[in-house]
């Protein structure tokens, strides 16, 4: 599905009222059952990424000191521009850090940590067969279901393209929540939409390191998305249940909302992240490993395009109707 790159006043209102949808929808929506791969067994805690001491009250208080003074605001405006005539076969997505293959499924375990207890997580990332045109670039659409102590808890449409040089953009998302599987609300950001929200790049064609930071994507308030990303090392070795890696690529990613909280994707060529870890004052703690990968088959792709048409539905349906006025006078 695609849509112009000229939005309406009346959707680009709907769509940051996508709350008021919520209050109105939750109780006859359910989220999409879960597609793909089914159920494995979970990581086990020694095979998961080394999780670091919790740091005393005043060391926080220095690592966020230390990440606002590294880091201050004018940092994450330095934003990227998207230029249209750059993505000659944007859906042609063949970096070699992340190759995004229609048909490809990546499932991921391992845990994330709430109020001290660490809970099971799992990811299943699917790279649809949809595409979806965004200010003027036609993108892959990514199906990412986000599953926590075995219940659904978000699901998200992601949308990448790939430009001329090799770098992989990403043109924003929408993101629905669950509660026990039934829906509770859903957000969107696009390029341009709502004004001022940028796209960025989520793999460079070529990282090296000590090259300076970049912005994977920015959207204003109430969406909050700051996230940046550099690379933090190069020429490691990692083994994960899926397989081992030499030559693995690091990169830090981090966002202006959690100062001194830093998220490590590990990447293998020709397979992508095979790894996620963390550094720093990370409260989720999150560690994830790459378990299976599974290339679909024509029925089980054409479940997971359907839910994907699922979530792209909702977040339209209330701009097909007219803003909510005031009631005239009795």
């Amino acid at each position: 599905m695609s849509r112009s790159t000229l939005v309406t006043w009346a959707v680009f209102t709907a769509l940051l009222s996508m709350a008021l949808f919520v209050a109105a929808c939750s109780s006859d929506l359910s989220g999409p059952a879960l597609v793909g791969a089914e159920p494995v067994q979970a990581a086990s805690q020694e095979a998961a990424e080394p999780a670091a001491a919790d740091p005393a009250p005043q060391e926080e208080v220095a690592a966020e000191a230390a990440a606002e003074e590294e880091f201050p605001d004018e940092h994450f405006a330095n934003l990227l521009e998207l230029d249209p005539s750059q993505f000659d076969h944007a859906t042609t997505i063949d970096n070699p850090w992340k190759p995004l293959k229609p048909g490809t499924q990546y499932v991921y375990e391992g845990i994330t940590v709430e109020n001290g207890e660490e809970i099971p997580h799992r990811i299943i990332f699917t790279v649809t067969d949809l595409t979806k045109v965004i200010n003027g670039v036609r993108t892959v659409v990514i199906l990412d279901q986000d599953i926590s102590d075995d219940a659904l808890v978000e699901a998200e449409l992601t949308f990448f393209a790939q430009d001329n040089e090799g770098n992989v953009w990403h043109l924003g998302q929408y993101r629905e929540t669950y509660d026990e599987t039934e829906f509770v609300g859903g957000r969107v950001w696009l390029v341009d939409l709502p004004e001022g929200a940028k796209a960025g790049i989520m793999m460079k064609a070529h990282p090296e390191q000590d090259s300076s930071d970049y912005s994977q994507g920015y959207a204003p308030a109430p969406f909050n998305w700051t996230d940046r990303a550099r690379v933090y090392e190069v020429g490691q070795q990692t083994c994960v249940p899926y397989d081992c890696f030499d030559n693995v690529l690091v990169i830090e990613e981090y966002n202006q909302e959690e100062p001194g909280a830093f998220q490590l994707k590990y990447y293998a060529q020709g397979v992508g992240v095979v790894r996620v870890g963390w550094r720093g004052d990370d409260s989720q703690q999150e560690t994830l490993e790459l378990v299976e990968v599974i290339e679909l088959d024509e029925e089980a792709l054409a479940e997971v395009r359907a839910h994907a048409l699922e979530l792209e539905e909702r977040a339209y349906m209330y701009s097909r109707t007219q803003p909510a006025e005031l009631l005239p006078a009795q």
